[in-house]
């Protein structure tokens, strides 16, 4: 098991997710911020980039802001 910090910027041109140098990854996501549509985006990004199923990826607070901690499940 896993976690990561990730900070969030909705609304973005194109989807990536990159490592910054302070070890907290930096998620650019299409979706907007409501009704948890960029929060699943994350998640998605997430999966593809570790390498598991979206399942595996859950968001452990900040669910409502920018900052998040997400675990991933190996």
């Amino acid at each position: 098991m896993k976690t990561i910090r990730v900070k969030v910027k909705p609304q973005s041109r194109e989807s990536s997710l990159a490592e910054a140098g302070d070890g907290t990854w930096i998620a650019r996501v299409k979706a907007p911020p409501v009704d948890g549509k960029a929060n699943a985006e994350l998640a998605e990004l997430v999966a593809e980039r570790f390498g598991v199923r979206k399942a595996q990826v859950a968001i452990k607070s900040g669910a409502g802001a920018r900052l998040k901690l997400v675990q991933i499940d190996s």
